[in-house]
């Protein structure tokens, strides 16, 4: 007999639950997680919209893809890989010095056990023991600075835009600045994924049965965040709980995005579950090649339920690291969104109230601020 346990989700309507088995994670059919092939999103209209005919089928079903030929080389990912070893091979005291306290929008470094970003489990009704995920990784983040963006030309208007946390990493290099290459590669890896991010948003507008341009006016300066996460090899006694089944999230804990859409790298490890429609743990196994695609909080909000934001957590079962390099695609932060009109009708009225990109997420951020820190990764 299957049994079920839940998960607490925070939401801006209040707590939200998910039924979930606590069955062992199964490997995805191809089906549940696919992938596409981005060799033609260059391509013309036609050749689009067959991309976004399987985009939409992924979106409507898991929530999850993988993306290959996606245009970001193996040697650019290979140099930031090697960015990121070397930072987070760095003493405490070397890393601490681009602390992100020390700067505004949480740039910078945050330490192992820094973020919480599932409070607890429930079975039943019941607490399940107060299961508190233990997010057990460390990441460096960048956030979106107009002087990077290569399709800005001049940025000094938004520059001069404090609200919507524009610039302010100078002085984070510097407190790399002994580290040969860091900041040149991992600025060149967050505007690759910029540009493939911008793409990958109108094929989901296509997807949506919009102009593949609907979004592109909200994605002239938008949030675009990039991690290095290092997910620290889990000591064997927690390794073998989880390996029992015990209720122990070991990496980071189930959650949702909240931005639009994620594009994963993750190395060879392995760890990556995604809750299935049927509500069960699915390994989102690593395949040479692609980056894992999803669908966030906010492209869900706009397609008015029809895209899935689905839940997902990470599970270092290894005693070595894991490493990972998520990219998070917002929209421009002053820009207000209503659900895609495609996705309402007389039997489908919008579901969401219009909202400005940037409330949107200074809310979400400040919610989960008080339930317990969080910084997403994957």
């Amino acid at each position: 007999m299957i049994q079920y346990t839940q998960v607490e989700l925070l939401t801006l309507d209040g707590p939200a639950f998910r039924r979930v088995s606590t069955a062992p994670p199964r490997p995805a059919t191809d089906e549940e997680i696919p992938i596409i092939d981005l060799s033609t999103i260059d391509g013309d209209l036609k050749a689009k919209e067959t991309i976004a005919t399987e985009v939409k089928a992924a979106a409507e079903n898991t929530g999850f893809f993988y993306i290959k030929n996606h245009g970001i080389s193996e040697e650019l990912i290979e140099r930031a890989l090697t960015n990121a070893r070397t930072f987070f091979e760095q003493t405490d005291e070397q890393k601490d010095l681009v602390f992100h306290a020390k700067f505004k929008n949480s740039v910078g470094y945050h330490g192992v056990g820094s973020s919480q970003i599932n409070i607890k489990e429930t079975k039943g009704l019941l607490p399940l023991q107060h299961v508190t995920s233990m997010d057990r990784k460390e990441t460096f983040t960048l956030r979106y600075n107009p002087i990077n963006d290569p399709s800005i030309t001049d940025p000094t208007a938004l520059l001069q835009n404090e609200k919507y946390s524009y610039g302010g990493d100078d002085s984070l290099w510097k407190g790399v600045s002994h580290l040969p290459s860091f900041k040149d590669t991992t600025i060149e890896f967050w505007q690759r994924r910029l540009t493939l991010a911008r793409k990958m948003i109108r094929i989901f507008a296509l997807a949506l049965n919009m102009p593949e341009n609907y979004f592109d006016e909200v994605t002239t300066h938008p949030g675009a965040d990039a991690l290095y996460v290092h997910y620290p090899g889990s000591p064997e006694a927690i390794s073998q709980d989880v390996d029992a089944g015990r209720d122990i999230d070991v990496g980071i804990g189930s959650h949702t995005d909240i931005q639009c859409i994620t594009l994963l790298w993750q190395d060879m490890s392995g760890g990556l579950q995604v809750l299935s429609a049927s509500d069960e743990w699915l390994h989102a196994k690593p395949i040479p090649g692609t980056l894992v695609v999803n669908i966030g909080d906010f492209l869900q909000r706009l397609s008015n339920n029809k895209f899935k934001s689905t839940v997902h957590r990470v599970y270092n079962r290894q005693t070595t690291s894991r490493y990972s390099m998520p990219f998070f695609l917002g929209f421009n932060p002053d820009s207000i969104c209503r659900v895609v009109p495609s996705c309402i009708d007389e039997e489908h009225p919008a579901l969401y109230e219009p909202i400005t990109c940037g409330k949107w997420h200074r809310d979400r951020l400040a919610l989960a601020g008080s339930k317990g820190k969080m910084s997403a990764a994957s």
